[in-house]
């Protein structure tokens, strides 16, 4: 699919990062967007943007609230698509929405784990259901699932549980590698491609803790300080030495840095991500460090998970969060 204008897209978490990102770059080439997130409000600053730009006459911008891992959710989502769209299929397929939280089996409580596995995971794989049907009946249609660096390297350090995001993002590279042969076979006329970011400068470390809160203001909820502490203690650190404005300010830091301090960009990582849908490419990394820690995970498996590698790793290519 090398051009995009006129087409009908999908893109779940198209509030904020990589997802608003994406929806605005899909705009500006013509394409027509249905996202899906669970912030109205996020939504609506990610139209605005877009409409900032002129839109082409005639371009439709829908947005509908949707926990895409709640598929009687996602249902409703493929239905008001079809609604608002004005049409019976799509063409692209972006399953990017995610979180992070739950990253250990044993600190963290079964809910956080659950919610963050179902959304990395489920996402993906019940809006692809969801939406095969109205793919298939377009001429040409391109799936592009959200991975990770993750998907294929569970670590973000070696003194920091990170199971249930790995776990998601290792279940949606393989999703993806095995559609390749069932499209081929059953629906050649859409293709799939497997993206597998490195740090992207996004929220989700912000929105992150807000979902797995359920909290929709800005400030840091009591539930929020509770699983703070209760990823500290996974690390094997005394989270009661903190008090709740010194571990309040630990965790804005963090996703300020997150944010601030990624070598990648949002928008960057959007761009890599479309070009690499129009080269055809299944796979897409995004970002140096993802090409690294790929090279580097391929040339030494048996040590991917010990305290030298990764902090050989994060000095050359200057991952500096204390992952």
């Amino acid at each position: 699919m090398k051009d995009f204008a006129g087409r009908i897209a999908v893109v779940t978490g198209g509030g904020s990062g990589m997802g608003r990102e994406l929806v605005r770059q899909l705009v500006a080439e013509g394409c027509n967007v249905a996202m899906c997130d669970l912030s109205e409000r996020d939504m609506a600053e990610t139209k605005r943007l877009c409409e900032q730009a002129r839109l082409p006459q005639g371009l439709r911008i829908t947005t509908c609230i949707a926990d895409v891992s709640d598929e009687a959710a996602v249902l409703r989502f493929r239905d008001a698509v079809a609604e608002h769209q004005e049409t019976d299929k799509i063409h692209l397929l972006f399953n990017n929405a995610g979180i992070g939280g739950g990253g250990s089996m044993i600190a963290n409580d079964r809910e956080e784990w659950e919610k963050t596995f179902n959304i990395c995971w489920g996402g993906v794989y019940f809006n692809t259901r969801a939406f095969l049907p109205m793919l298939r009946r377009a001429d040409e249609g391109h799936i592009v699932n959200t991975s990770s660096v993750n998907g294929f390297w569970a670590s973000v350090g070696p003194r920091m549980p990170h199971t249930a995001y790995s776990a998601a993002k290792f279940a949606v590279k393989g999703f993806s590698e095995a559609l390749i042969t069932d499209l081929r076979m059953n629906a050649p006329h859409i293709k799939v491609s497997v993206v597998m970011p490195g740090h992207i400068g996004t929220s989700i470390a912000a929105n992150s803790r807000k979902i797995q809160a359920a909290n929709e203001t800005d400030e840091i909820s009591p539930i929020e300080l509770a699983q703070a502490r209760a990823r500290i203690a996974s690390t094997g650190k005394d989270a009661s030495l903190l008090s709740d404005d010194e571990l309040r300010h630990m965790m804005r830091e963090r996703s300020r840095k997150f944010l601030e301090e990624a070598p990648t960009t949002a928008s960057q990582a959007a761009t890599i991500i479309l070009d690499g849908v129009k080269a055809d490419r299944w796979r897409i990394l995004v970002g140096d460090d993802a090409h690294r820690i790929d090279e580097l995970v391929r040339q030494s498996p048996e040590r991917a998970y010990d305290v030298d590698f990764f902090e050989g790793f994060a000095a050359e290519v200057g991952w500096r969060l204390g992952r």
